[in-house]
């Protein structure tokens, strides 16, 4: 029975494997580029012993072949060498529209990048967004790229998924609906007037596709990487297994209080186009309906916060919040992940070595190696807490990093504005605060997991 159940095993992993095979079509014929067509710059692409060869030319911008036909649910693989220190890309389910930054092309590019930092098979918002996924949390993803040889791309975009793997090595998991469909295409980056340079091959080879009975090919294993979603005020299924909540449902303001009263403020907030948002007076801080803190305490967590600022904004992110400490005027007290348009608002030249821009710790710890995505944009702030250890995250970068209770700390507190709070940021819980500060700011997707 065993030697029975076992062949029957190996019988239908044929099966499976003979089907896989028959559902895969060429997107290469390897011969010519006749399927392909170039847009955005002038790179020069070739066909060479049946391989694309693509090599950078001086003075223009990023190059793209980009298939024909658009596809919407696939799996891709390919295989791709390149020289070492080159910066390449696969886009998929990209576009190219005039009425679109003049017809620039613009979608997911899954990252092909030979430098030290190896964010191959990270996922980039070529002319959007910037980065949705690098790969500076995912160490095994970061040594999947082998230099001068042929590596192999897997990518599954299968309805708002999108999952990447560098020869068999799972580097990238994000959730999106912006793009549903769009071209293939492969990039040759830009290299300005750098002669260097000049000449530099990316090579693509072995290019092929499923379309038809995706979900049946789609890799079954799981995977412990990173997971980013991308979908307003929604869980996926994987951050419910992982223990994420929602600390604000998207339409109500259940779970949410004044941090001077136990009610929600009557006025300064607004629930809008799924986001809450307080409303521009005066930029007074705390002074038209004042900050509002979570009706529960938390202690150790990942904290998720999508926001938007407007011109000239300021607003920020507290947690360690205890509102009993300030009765007076002005915004309850709490270590502050600090939001401003720093190009606009006079605070960000203030306080020490630039401590007071968006990412910070407010007035204590300035941010580093900082992508902020702009005004009128949305970004991405994600602050860790586990034990003393803190950590602010904005737009997938770490700018903040930080141990409480020890001497720098409290060398930090006693110059700056928070020296006449005593111990202040050392509470083992607190509340977590949005503020008011008399600006428009945009919140949404605030999401939180217990540590």
């Amino acid at each position: 029975m065993k030697l029975l159940a076992k062949s029957a095993v190996i019988i239908l992993m044929f099966i499976s494997i003979s089907n896989a095979q028959t559902n895969w079509k060429k997107l290469f014929n390897g011969k010519d580029l006749l399927n392909w067509e170039q847009l955005n710059g002038h790179a020069k692409y070739s066909v060479q012993d049946g391989i694309i060869v693509g090599e950078t030319v001086l003075n223009t911008p990023n190059s793209f072949i980009v298939t024909k036909e658009k596809y919407s649910d696939f799996i891709l693989e390919l295989e791709f060498k390149c020289e070492p220190d080159m910066n390449s890309g696969v886009q998929i389910r990209s576009a190219s529209i005039p009425t679109y930054k003049d017809g620039k092309v613009h979608g997911y590019q899954v990252e092909i990048d030979a430098a030290k930092r190896a964010w191959t098979g990270g996922i980039y918002d070529e002319g959007r967004r910037g980065w949705l996924c690098t790969l500076d949390e995912n160490k095994n993803g970061r040594k999947a790229f082998k230099q001068n040889e042929w590596n192999k791309m897997r990518v599954e975009a299968i309805g708002n998924s999108i999952k990447t793997w560098i020869n068999g090595i799972a580097c990238a998991d994000i959730i999106d609906d912006m793009t549903s469909e769009g071209f293939i295409a492969l990039q040759v980056h830009s290299i300005g007037n750098n002669k260097a340079d000049e000449g530099k091959q990316i090579c693509w080879k072995n290019v092929r596709i499923i379309t038809e009975d995706v979900q049946k090919f789609a890799t079954k294993t799981k995977s412990n990487i990173p997971q980013y979603n991308y979908l307003p005020n929604v869980l996926s299924e994987r951050e419910k297994k992982e223990g994420r909540k929602l600390l604000w449902d998207g339409k109500t303001t259940e779970g949410w209080r004044s941090a001077k009263s136990e009610k929600f403020p009557s006025g300064g907030w607004e629930i809008a186009d799924g986001a809450l948002k307080t409303l521009k007076s005066n930029g007074f801080e705390s002074k038209n309906g004042g900050d509002i803190i979570t009706t529960k305490k938390y202690k150790n967590f990942e904290l998720l916060v999508e926001f938007k600022v407007t011109e000239g904004s300021n607003s920020g992110i507290k947690y360690f919040v205890d509102p009993d400490l300030n009765k007076g005027e002005g915004s309850a007290i709490g270590c502050e992940f600090q939001i401003l348009d720093d190009e606009k608002h006079p605070d960000a030249k203030l306080g020490v070595k630039g401590n007071r821009t968006v990412g910070s710790l407010y007035d204590l710890i300035p941010a580093v190696n900082k992508r902020f995505s702009g005004v009128g944009e949305w970004n991405h702030a994600r602050i860790i807490v586990n034990g003393n250890h803190v950590e602010h995250w904005m737009n997938g970068f770490k700018v903040v990093e930080y141990e409480r209770g020890t001497q720098m700390w409290r060398a930090l507190v006693a110059y700056s504005k928070y020296k006449d709070w005593p111990n202040f940021g050392e509470s083992p819980e607190g509340h977590i605060l949005l503020q008011e500060h008399g600006f428009e700011v945009w919140f949404r997707s605030i999401k939180i997991r217990e540590l």
